[in-house]
């Protein structure tokens, strides 16, 4: 990720990474130091697969640690509004089939599908930001298939 880069997220995704920051960087660390010790006292570490499982995860949980702090260097909270579809925003459209999808928009950071949080980013999520309710918008789907869907509605959560 460039330095230049900027990434937009919401207020809640930002309080999220900094409490997650903030948890890697003292709990999790001192647990992960606490695991290497009791590792250590079991003698020989050439064949101890507890010393090198609490090593593992140590790189990990540092390896998050830089990713987040890269992460919060370029994080831009945006203010959403009711009026147009922006980071922040739960939008509900409807597609040409009729299908009704109401998803909440995004940073990249904040991505799950699972939760129906869309990126900005996306194919759909760069379609509909900045439009209104009424508006018509094309996305393509993962196949590669074009669609057109219509705002239905664009509040707060």
């Amino acid at each position: 990720m460039a330095k230049t880069d900027e990434i937009s997220m919401t207020k809640e995704g930002l309080e999220k990474l900094n409490d997650e920051l903030y948890r890697r960087e003292h709990e999790m660390r001192d647990e992960i130091a606490a695991q290497l010790k009791e590792a250590r006292e079991h003698g020989d570490l050439s064949e101890n697969a507890e010393f090198d499982a609490a090593k593992e995860a140590q790189a990990q949980n540092e390896s998050r640690i830089n990713e987040i702090r890269q992460i919060l260097a370029v994080a831009k909270t945006v203010e959403a509004d009711v009026f147009t579809a922006s980071v922040g925003t739960i939008v509900e459209i409807v597609d040409e089939s009729g299908k009704h999808i109401e998803f909440a928009l995004v940073g990249t950071t904040e991505t799950n599908s699972l939760a129906h949080q869309i990126s900005n980013e996306s194919p759909i999520g760069s379609a509909v930001i900045g439009h209104r309710v009424g508006d018509q918008v094309e996305f393509a789907l993962p196949s590669g298939k074009r669609r057109m869907a219509t705002i239905e509605n664009i509040r707060l959560p």
